[in-house]
């Protein structure tokens, strides 16, 4: 079966982390990718921070060096940008203009030409020539205040009122992230991880699109962009945070979030933490595999609302105290066996070692050049008709020089493209219907990403899903969607849904698929309905003996390494779950990715598959900057201090007279630069004398910088190290609440603002990609439940008397926009308060140590 992308060719003239990304991803989807470099070859394959990920990130492409500057050599790339399908580039603003290979330029010659830019903040605004580093980024958005939340919880911070949580202190040691206030980083670089997503995303929506319309055209993200997707919960802002069921404790930072060190040392995440699983399974001398969970003296869980914080401060003594008791196999076995969610945070390196991310082929084996073999994340993305296959190893820079330049020099004989007559969209997916069954988040917010793509989203909501839709968690993955409400356990709810299959292009879900083969909404039974069918299945892990374990975000996270390498563990830290986490995240993207890769295979087939992603596989991604030996050893690399300011000395947080400071210095200039700015008379010692033995003695160093930066302010900072060329920036505590009013942003819908039936005024997060031609819609705030179930339902030929009907017989729900949400017939039934609010009295909070 051939690939996808086959026959597809990319010219790749990206460099860092986003770009050789989306290059990777193209060429493991069949792709002919050409990473174009410049004389000497990217300076990223011996950077510190891309070294190893280059290993993974340039596979399966050819290397051929070409100098822009030469005439000759520009002439032959703009004969291969003559005849290719992708153009991939991450210049700063303008300069591709100053090259003479623009949109505008190779567009002219070739028509059908997508072209993609990743930049560090997009065109023309205020922030569009500042430096493209992941920290300074991080920094300048603020985005490295939002990792763990805000005292008053995220939601207060942004939209403003009083503290919801008076009085409610926890120690330190109850709580993740470093023992001290202010701003972190984590180890995932989310900007470049953000912006990868969004760009391989846009990709494939612009093939799709090329499809009907024949034309290519420019696409656009930016790592401010990547980070906010990474902060989709952080950056939302309403008129009324109080709302009934909005706000929750997950956001905010003195709560725990159910870390638990075992007896032998290993760290445990039970999300969300399950007291009653723990305290009935530990009550013996030995782990009991199989407790009395119909116990009710303890919740099974906790709730989400923000005043359960007093019952996780109560309990989360009791429970470090049982998880002391044993092993951490002993409560992964026991866990596994009572389905809660609890996975080990476990290194990037034993991640690639372990034996089932390998049978699974998420983790593959392969023989670098220089390194020998060594272990890296393998397919991501499952597609019944078109297997998407990871490529031969990262050539050496410039191996393909020679082929690649006859190649050019064949194609001057060849016919520019001529575009055939099309079809006009108003968006990529123009005319695409996706049914939406999904959960939570990893499910609903890939549908979410072919609603922004103009995709026609109907949610398919249980009546119990009023109470979730009331949380701001949901608000981050379900707007632009029509929600129909069902009672899909009944005959004619069932009856409904077959009908709604027969109008659609693409069913979506993240249920287990066993759920799915009893309600009968599996592939199998679908596909006789409508055998083009698109059916993307979403889930937590990989196949084979985690499969049908619960999974989510920070099962994700523990098992792929990504908790490990955030807390900065390795240097002596806690595992640290982010709030800008990408595993719910980034697997919606995949699971968007897959769809859109299977609908531009049925336009050239008519072909509808069957296409599968999983948490765990973005989560690898995530952590992709790191490769191991087939052992789990792992090769020398930066990593996180346990402090969470920055993954080295020079490319670091540190804190100033007033405020806090981002530096990164990644070249000889930089540093002398640097030095000279700082004045500070321990930066002549030997010991840092090349950048060779900076990296070897990256502590001391951090040490002197950290004592440095202590005597003057962040803004005095920033004006003398700006004014010296060194990349720089303060880290903005208030960006996220300035974010929404700034007119920019606002016009290019990045960020997006609408009335919310049960919050008021709501703004959060808008566009995450351009597009030249087609461009991106965002056309409802995050729905209600069965508010456009009267509206499909007629769509497909229901009468009113029928809808009636239906609703009557608590078949359908049928919500009206400005009525409240009722218990009875054609109303919505109410939600039984979470489980720990069977404790009549709350216990009192804890009090700080």
């Amino acid at each position: 079966m051939a690939a996808v992308l086959e026959g597809i060719r990319v010219l790749d003239l990206s460099w860092g982390i986003s770009g050789p990304m989306a290059g990777m991803m193209l060429a493991d989807s069949g792709a002919d990718v050409i990473k174009i470099e410049p004389t000497g070859g990217d300076p990223c394959r011996t950077a510190p921070r891309t070294r190893l990920g280059y290993k993974t990130w340039q596979r399966g492409k050819r290397s051929a060096i070409l100098d822009l500057k030469n005439p000759e050599d520009l002439g032959l790339f703009k004969m291969l940008a003559t005849h290719a399908d992708v153009l991939l580039e991450s210049f700063a603003p303008g300069r591709t203009r100053e090259l003479g290979i623009d949109f505008e330029t190779l567009s002219a010659l070739n028509p059908r030409l997508i072209y993609a830019s990743i930049t560090a903040y997009g065109r023309e605004n205020e922030h569009s020539d500042r430096p493209g580093y992941d920290l300074l980024v991080a920094a300048r958005s603020g985005l490295n205040w939002e990792h763990r939340g805000w005292p008053e919880t995220g939601n207060i911070h942004m939209s403003g009122g009083d503290d919801p949580l008076p009085g409610y202190e926890c120690p330190w040691d109850w709580l993740q992230g470093p023992p001290r206030d202010g701003p972190m980083t984590t180890a995932m670089p989310a900007p470049s991880m953000g912006a990868f997503y969004n760009a391989i995303s846009a990709i494939n929506a612009a093939l799709v699109a090329r499809e009907s319309t024949g034309r290519g055209q420019w696409v656009e993200t930016s790592l401010f962009q990547g980070a906010g997707a990474a902060s989709l919960m952080a950056w939302q802002r309403t008129e009324n945070p109080d709302a009934d069921s909005y706000n929750t404790w997950i956001n905010c930072s003195r709560t725990p979030k159910g870390h638990f060190e075992c007896k032998d040392g290993r760290w445990i995440h039970c999300w969300v933490p399950n007291p009653r699983f723990i305290i009935e399974a530990s009550e013996g001398d030995v782990i009991d595999h199989d407790p009395d969970l119909s116990v009710k003296n303890d919740p099974n869980r906790f709730g989400s609302g923000v005043e359960e914080a007093f019952v996780i401060g109560h309990y989360q003594p009791i429970l470090a105290e049982r998880m002391k008791k044993f092993d951490c196999d002993d409560w992964l076995a026991a866990a596994a066996a009572a389905d809660v969610p609890m996975q080990e945070a476990r290194s990037p390196e034993t991640a690639l070692a372990d034996p089932i991310l390998l049978a699974d082929g998420c983790v593959r084996e392969m023989v670098d050049s220089e390194l020998g073999a060594i272990r890296q994340v393998g397919r991501v993305l499952e597609m019944e008709k078109n297997p998407f296959t990871p490529g031969g190893p990262a050539p050496e820079a410039g191996l393909h020089t020679n082929e690649v330049k006859a190649e050019a020099a064949a194609l001057k004989a060849k016919p520019a493209p001529v575009v055939p007559a099309g079809t006009k969209l108003k968006s990529p997916l123009d005319g695409v219907r996706v049914l939406d069954l999904g959960l939570a988040i990893a499910g609903p917010f890939g549908c979410q990403v072919l609603a922004d793509l103009g995709g026609d989203v109907i949610k398919i909501n249980a009546f119990h899903d009023t109470y979730w839709h009331k949380n701001h968690i949901a608000y981050t993955s379900n707007r632009g969607k029509r929600s129909v409400c069902l009672n899909l356990k009944d005959p004619q709810g069932m009856e409904v849904l077959r009908d709604l299959v027969r109008s659609a292009d693409v069913v979506q879900h993240n249920m287990r698929y066993d759920a799915a083969v009893r309600l009968g909404i599996d592939y199998e039974s679908l596909k006789q309905i409508k055998p083009d069918l698109i059916y993307c299945h979403t889930r937590g892990h990989e196949s084979g003996p985690r499969e049908k374990l619960p999974g989510n975000d920070q099962t994700g996270a523990c098992l792929a390494g990504v908790q490990y390498e955030d807390g900065g563990m390795a240097d002596g830290g806690k595992p640290f779950w982010s709030l800008t986490s990408l595993g719910d995240i980034g697997n919606g993207f995949l699971s968007a990715v897959g769809v859109l890769q299977a609908l531009y295979h049925r336009a050239r087939t008519g072909e509808g598959q069957f296409v599968g992603s999983a948490i765990v596989y973005a989560q690898l991604l995530n952590c992709s900057h790191v490769i191991a030996r087939p052992d789990g050893s792992g090769f020398d690399r930066p990593k996180l201090d346990r402090d969470q300011t920055g993954m080295a000395a020079l490319d670091s947080l540190y804190k100033t007279a007033e405020g806090w400071i981002a530096v990164v210095a990644p070249t000889a200039a930089h540093w002398d630069a640097l030095k000279t700015v700082l004045g500070a008379p321990g930066l002549d010692d030997p010991a840092f004398a090349t950048g060779a033995s900076r990296i070897a003695n990256d502590k001391r160093l951090r040490s002197v910088l950290a004592k440095a930066f202590l005597s003057r302010s962040a803004s005095e900072w920033f004006t003398a190290l700006d004014g010296a060329g060194v990349p720089v920036e303060i880290s903005d505590p208030t960006f996220g609440q300035r974010l929404h009013d700034m007119e920019e942003f606002r016009r290019r819908k990045w960020t997006v603002g609408y009335h919310q039936e049960l919050v008021g005024h709501f703004e959060q997060m808008g566009l995450l990609f351009d597009f030249s031609d087609t461009p991106g819609v965002i056309e409802r705030p995050p729905l209600v439940v069965g508010e456009c179930t009267s509206e499909v339902l007629r769509e497909i030929g229901y009468s009113d008397e029928r809808i009636a009907e239906l609703a009557d017989a608590m078949v359908a729900g049928v919500w009206e926009p400005g009525q409240p949400l009722l218990i009875g017939p054609r109303r919505f039934l109410g939600y039984k308060e979470s489980a720990s609010a069977e404790n009549a009295q709350a216990p009192q909070p804890p009090k700080s140590a």
